[in-house]
């Protein structure tokens, strides 16, 4: 059974592809997350903000499109994509604060 992954597409107010991944990428929905990838043209925003889990092979997807994809991560992510090495290839955010509450 493949573990739940959410991936939104949507286009950028400067028409660079944007992919919204919620959940958890790992093995059984890697595919997925290639499919989605290999469906955007050109540059690719990918917000992982909502991912709670990441593994190997969710960042092997990644790597293969290193060089077209600029990342989104929350703090628990970012280590895992600089001790991989994917953070050298490609950009890496942090998630927009959330302003105050009113």
């Amino acid at each position: 059974m493949a573990t739940p992954l959410t991936i939104t597409p949507a286009t950028r107010h400067d028409g660079t592809s944007l992919l919204t991944l919620a959940g958890e990428i790992d093995l059984s929905n890697s595919e997925k997350l290639a499919r989605a990838l290999e469906g955007a043209p050109g540059a690719v925003v990918v917000d992982l903000t909502a991912v709670d889990y990441l593994d190997s092979a969710g960042l092997n997807v990644l790597f293969a499109h290193a060089e077209r994809i600029e990342l989104i991560a929350p703090s628990m992510l970012r280590p895992i994509l600089t001790v991989s090495g994917l953070a050298d290839l490609s950009t890496v955010h942090a998630p927009p604060e959330a302003g105050p509450a009113t």
